[in-house]
């Protein structure tokens, strides 16, 4: 086997979408199940009690991990060139090291070397240990969906966040001119103002700081209904993103099946890469189904508009 071929076969094994054998499905599950159990180890590890029992052990579980990630890490690094979205660039292998999937793969690594070689706190490194999970993206659907809504409605959402961010500065500032002269310990000035407009925007209201004069009492009511809406403005902005990625997918599963019965049956390979295909967009088999049944009967539909005789379509009366 060449060098090339052999890099071919571990990108197929390496990537959920590419490989379909039983090999490569057992890898994914390994890494998830690694990964599992490192998010575990670093909660409990918090726990004063179970940190003095199973030292030890929590310290095999983070070399053992780390040695698998660093591999897994450079071997993504190197299968990359096999990828297409990286094959085609000047630098494939520094595009994929600045992508986001390799970048949450580095940082599951980094706090483990950056531990041996710098004096770092212990309890900020068990954080960072924490990012591992992100590594679970590659391997859920509904992950990947999310962060695909992230990208796509960026603008969107800085638009949101810039929006709150000038409310929170408004809402700051006249709490300060209604309060600061009646609580100056908590209204002293417009940066501590704003630590009651934060709470009041994003309708978490935890009391320790309130109005006590008629017009900082009018002002705080008209913030928080303000803040009703701003509370409102991320989450119909996600629904409406993840609403477009699953109408987008279906339509995808659709055009796959509409292809798939051009020649008026689905074989057992097309079956499999129908599948293939479902698992990658994450849609459940019953969605599927019932995609599968209106292209059935969309297609039926069609057939029984074909004259049989001259095969020209026949047009309804009037038409």
């Amino acid at each position: 086997m060449s060098l090339i071929q052999l890099r071919k076969s571990f990108y197929q094994k390496l990537e959920p979408d590419e490989g379909a054998d039983r090999l490569s499905r057992l890898v994914d599950l390994f890494l998830i199940c690694l990964i599992a159990v490192n998010v575990l180890a670093v909660i409990l590890e918090t726990v004063d009690a179970l940190q003095a029992r199973y030292e030890t052990l929590f310290a095999y579980i983070e070399i053992t991990s780390v040695a698998v990630f660093t591999v897994e890490y450079f071997a993504r690094m190197w299968v990359s060139v096999e990828s297409s979205e990286f094959r085609d660039r000047k630098h494939p292998r520094l595009a994929y090291a600045l992508s986001p999937m390799a970048l949450i793969d580095l940082v599951a690594i980094l706090p483990f070397y950056l531990g041996i070689f710098f004096s770092i706190d212990l309890r900020f490194l068990r954080v960072l240990r924490l990012l591992r999970i992100l590594k679970l993206t590659r391997y859920s659907s509904a992950m990947s969906m999310l962060l695909e809504v992230f990208r796509e409605e960026a603008n969107a959402f800085f638009a949101g966040f810039f929006i709150l961010i000038v409310l929170l500065i408004l809402a700051g500032s006249g709490a300060y001119l209604a309060e600061h002269q009646v609580q100056p310990d908590k209204f002293g000035s417009i940066p501590a103002a704003m630590w009651w407009a934060m709470a009041t925007l994003t309708t978490v209201g935890y009391g320790d700081v309130t109005p006590v004069t008629p017009a900082g009492q009018l002002f705080g009511s008209l913030v928080a209904v303000v803040g009703i809406g701003m509370a409102a403005l991320p989450a119909g902005i996600l629904a409406s993103g993840l609403a477009d990625q699953l109408r987008r997918r279906r339509e995808e599963m659709t055009q796959r099946f509409r292809t798939a019965l051009e020649d008026g049956i689905i074989d057992a390979e097309e079956e499999d890469q129908l599948e293939e295909l479902r698992k990658q967009l994450g849609l459940s088999k019953r969605l599927v189904f019932e995609v599968r049944k209106q292209v059935q009967r969309d297609r039926e539909a069609e057939n029984e508009a074909i004259c049989p005789h001259c095969g020209k379509q026949i047009r309804a009366f009037g038409k």
